[in-house]
């Protein structure tokens, strides 16, 4: 079928044969279909679904546009983790460190930032000098000589799926079970893991805003980890508040190196990023369970707890970066590099009586994205020190004046506009007299086909 019969069909709501989905993918990835028509196929997708069967010949499509890696010479259990994205989701930077100083091998292929979420490869980029394109060679090296690596979509890789992906961002077809679902999985199938651990975020600040997309979108995933006899885990963990305090770029880096550090402050001191551990150590547990080096995820819990203790997670990190080109020495000083950047402290109003009672996460992601740490168009650079770090979060006394936040950007970036993050920062706040009560962030587990709810 041409491009415009696979359009239409797909406008008029009707199904595509696989083989027709699998050679439209293929011949978008040669480049031999335009983006303008991907762009349209996207659009229909996105309003109109694809059935099981379409989503599997997608992700199939995906995956085989480029190589598939063998990790085989790398002893263990290989185990990576993704999330669906959420606002200051920084785990990945604790959380391959922490699983990789277990003993359990971490190949992680990772992407930027989509709308209102971060990506965790420009987070990484604000380290000076350390490279996320290293070719699979390098990427296969590394893995075997330190059991961690985190890079980007190299040409070999999901092909296909980098291509779709930037397109989605800009084209508002983000928040679609079928098309986060075969963008994820095709790039997790190509890059080599035996297993994989899955944080599905729900809530406002998550691409799924209600907690039945984001079960579907687990379940889906799940299944297709399960088709290629790749062991997958999914949490559901709740994204309605950002995750932290710290949301951007090398804010959230800085932040990340806190945890490893085991400085994460009480649940509920003023400062504490114990909500950011919850979910690291979590996912922690699954992975070493899924690795073969736990019994069960809660005895990987406590292991991965005690690899933050000792210091020997902060380490691993420093022995990536340093592979990687980075300077390790800015994350033993992390303030010094913060130091650098122009800043704006944000006031709590004169409404502002009582306590933090609700913090918009959409409304803080595009207070960040105001800043410049993230992109609006294709071509829009990333300022490495664009971000921002919360004084208060929902649950906080506050009065007026008191600050709510500091922003942060590269002094003279061209992106950063304060006023509008400032805007959209006070805009995501609101207050009441009774100190509010907070479901659990920790939602549910699924694994071999079923929820566990209250069992776990």
């Amino acid at each position: 079928m041409s491009p415009a019969d696979l359009i239409t069909e797909k406008r008029d709501g009707r199904a595509h044969a696989a083989g027709h989905l699998r050679d439209f993918v293929a011949a978008h990835a040669r480049g031999d279909v335009p983006d303008y028509q991907m762009s349209a196929w996207l659009m229909a997708a996105f309003l109109n679904g694809l059935t099981s069967e379409e989503t599997t010949a997608l992700t199939e499509a995906m995956t085989r546009s480029g190589d598939v890696l063998d990790l085989s010479a790398t002893p263990g259990t290989k185990v990576d983790k993704h999330s669906t994205g959420g606002v200051g989701d920084k785990v990945s930077l604790l959380l391959a460190p922490v699983v990789a100083s277990c003993g359990v091998p971490v190949p992680m292929i990772s992407g930027r930032g989509l709308g209102h979420t971060g990506g965790t490869l420009d987070k990484l980029e604000s380290i000076p000098r350390l490279r996320t394109d290293l070719s699979v060679e390098a990427y296969k090296r590394q893995l075997a000589d330190l059991g961690i690596v985190m890079i980007g979509q190299t040409d070999e890789i999901a092909p296909a799926d980098r291509k779709l992906y930037a397109l989605r961002d800009v084209t508002a077809t983000v928040e679609s079970v079928p098309l986060i679902a075969g963008s994820i999985m095709s790039k997790k199938l190509a890059e080599g893991i035996d297993a994989l651990v899955l944080d599905v975020k729900c809530g406002r600040g998550a691409f799924m805003k209600t907690e039945p997309q984001a079960r579907r979108l687990a379940e889906t995933l799940a299944g297709i980890g399960a088709e290629a006899g790749t062991p997958t885990v999914a949490l559901l963990t709740r994204m309605d508040a950002p995750l932290g305090r710290a949301a951007g770029n090398w804010p959230e880096v800085a932040e990340s190196v806190r945890g490893l550090r085991n400085e994460t402050g009480d649940p509920g001191s003023a400062g504490s990023i114990a909500d950011v551990m919850d979910v690291t150590l979590a996912l922690a547990g699954e992975m070493l369970a899924l690795g073969g080096v736990a019994p069960d995820a809660g005895a990987g819990r406590e292991q991965a707890a005690r690899a933050v203790r000792s210091g020997d997670a902060f380490g691993k990190l420093l022995e990536m970066v340093e592979a990687q080109g980075g300077d390790p020495s800015v994350l033993e000083a992390p303030g010094a590099r913060t130091q650098q950047a122009a800043t704006r402290v944000v006031e709590a109003p004169p409404a502002a009586q009582g306590y933090a009672a609700d913090l918009d996460a959409m409304g803080v992601g595009r207070a960040a994205l105001a800043l410049g740490a993230g992109r609006e168009q294709m071509s829009d650079d990333v300022d490495p020190l664009a971000g921002l770090v919360l004084h208060k979060k929902p649950g906080a006394s506050v009065r007026p004046g008191a600050p709510l936040a500091t922003l942060y950007a590269t002094e003279g970036s061209p992106r950063a506009d304060f006023d509008e993050a400032k805007r959209r920062l006070l805009g995501a706040f609101s207050f009441a007299k009774e100190q509010p009560d907070f479901p659990a962030l920790l939602m549910d587990r699924y694994a071999e086909g079923a929820w566990t709810g209250e069992e776990w």
